[in-house]
């Protein structure tokens, strides 16, 4: 028996395997992307495809929307065959995406115009979180909305938390991603002190990681660094789209971010090189480039 009906629409790196989630929950789930060969591997995995958001949210009270940055979360939502051109009053919008603050409220007012309530609920865990469902959800709206889909949003998650009023989710994100940011760049940094002074950093990795400086961030791209394998769980030009947002929030809020300024830069530095679509380990890549070594000897 089916716990509910969902429509879910942007199905890239992270949503194909959260609407898996959901399947595996037994709910329902009606799913659109503008890649049509996304919508048919999750099709054949038992979603429903349909041709819009706005017909993904005809068909659901509940919907989900997982798409790259503000200007696509915008035009999903209240865009042109978007969720709010289908959707009915008493609806719920669920932004998972990981967008600028201030688009989550513009979204927010768009949707209470509409009797629609909204949840801004970014992810943080990349693809592996996504896989196994065990993302951290942090979550901006209204008390009651958050509580009513709580356990539907376990069935993609290993921690949900309300940080606040809407918008408060996605500032909550930009917190973690500056966070995530730094420490890569400090692990990039620290293996090519080690393999350019010649010690062996796998030796150094294990040495350090259950210490002061250990870390899941550690943990999950130091044998990423080691391997030379930088295939994308999550992508560098995702994260500097997000360390964008931090920096254009912070200046709205009189927040000097030096360190997220300095890492937005190597980002796209190495975006400029064609690394893009490289998983956000790669940071070490600049840093291999400057001392002329490569961590994983290749």
């Amino acid at each position: 028996m089916s716990r509910g009906d969902i429509g879910f629409v942007g199905l890239g790196i992270m949503g194909k395997p959260m609407v898996r989630n959901l399947l595996k929950a037994d709910y329902n789930v009606t799913v659109f992307d503008i890649v049509a060969e996304s919508v048919e591997e999750v099709v054949s995995d038992g979603a429903h495809p349909a041709s819009s958001a706005s017909e993904v949210a005809s068909k659901n009270s509940v919907i989900i929307t997982m798409v790259p940055d503000s200007p696509q979360s915008e035009a999903a939502i209240m865009g042109p065959g978007g969720v709010l051109e289908g959707a009915t009053e008493g609806s719920t919008v669920i932004d998972m995406s990981s967008i600028a603050p201030g688009s989550s409220q513009k979204i927010a007012s768009a949707c209470e115009a509409a009797g629609v309530d909204f949840l801004d609920a970014p992810v943080s865990g990349g693809e592996t979180g996504a896989i196994e469902g065990t993302l951290a959800v942090m979550v901006g709206g209204k008390k009651e909305v958050f509580e009513k889909h709580h356990d539907m949003m376990s069935a993609m998650s290993g921690s949900i938390v309300l940080c606040g009023d809407y918008g408060a989710g996605n500032i909550t994100k930009l917190a973690n991603q500056i966070i995530v940011a730094g420490n890569i760049a400090a692990l990039g940094e620290a293996l090519v002190l080690a393999k350019k002074s010649g010690i062996d950093p796998q030796v150094v990795f294990d040495a350090i990681k259950g210490g002061l400086a250990g870390s899941t961030v550690m943990n999950t791209k130091g044998p990423m660094m080691i391997d030379g394998n930088f295939d994308p769980g999550f992508r560098i030009v995702l994260h500097q789209k997000d360390l964008h947002n931090a920096i254009l929030t912070g200046k709205e809020a009189g927040v000097p971010l030096m360190v997220t300024s300095m890492v937005q830069q190597i980002l796209g530095s190495l975006i400029n090189d064609g690394k893009g679509n490289s998983d956000h380990s790669a940071i070490a890549n600049f840093m291999e480039d400057m001392a002329g070594v490569t961590i994983s000897g290749k």
